[in-house]
């Protein structure tokens, strides 16, 4: 098995090293990270449930899907290789906006992150990679919105800080 290396970053997204992704998770350094939205043309949001067996979170509800790009990969390509990866989509994104968030997503492990969001829109079925996720949904944003207030422990925890962002963002990224 490959060791799969993340970029450490400053507070300005300044990248200051690399580090193996589990490490840095357990040592709660700050790394970018890239978040990816996909709504469909009912404004609805993909969302998947992580796979039961991912390392932390297994379970539980979140984006449409999530990563970090490799060292000397830029985001834009790291998001579309991880909805690939995960979702079987390509797509093409919209870097939307950014956000830093510093979450314990439980096992000891800390989710400090410089992430980057980009936006899509396409009506397709994902074709999800079981290693990823084992399910998946379209939902409105005003639905998603009342599950996370009736039960947040059924999303990740970078899902539910994140969220809150979406609606607006939404709104400028489908105006025209």
């Amino acid at each position: 098995m490959s060791v799969t290396e993340v970029i450490l970053v400053d507070s300005l997204d300044r990248p200051i090293g690399k580090m193996e992704k589990l490490e840095v998770h357990k040592k709660g350094l700050l790394h970018r990270a890239i978040t990816v939205y996909v709504f469909n043309s009912r404004r609805q949001l993909l969302l998947q449930r992580r796979a039961s067996n991912k390392y932390h979170c297994g379970g539980l509800w979140s984006n449409t899907c999530c990563g970090h790009p490799y060292p000397d990969e830029s985001t834009q390509h790291a998001a579309e290789r991880r909805l690939q990866e995960e979702m079987g989509l390509s797509l093409s994104l919209t870097p939307v906006f950014e956000l830093r968030y510093n979450l314990s997503v439980g096992n000891g492990l800390t989710e400090h992150e410089y992430g980057h969001v980009f936006f899509a829109l396409s009506n397709a079925e994902p074709e999800m990679n079981p290693d990823e996720a084992d399910a998946w949904c379209y939902r409105s944003v005003a639905e998603v919105s009342d599950d996370i207030a009736r039960t947040p422990e059924a999303f990740t925890p970078w899902f539910v800080y994140t969220f809150s962002r979406i609606p607006g963002y939404l709104a400028q990224f489908t105006r025209g």
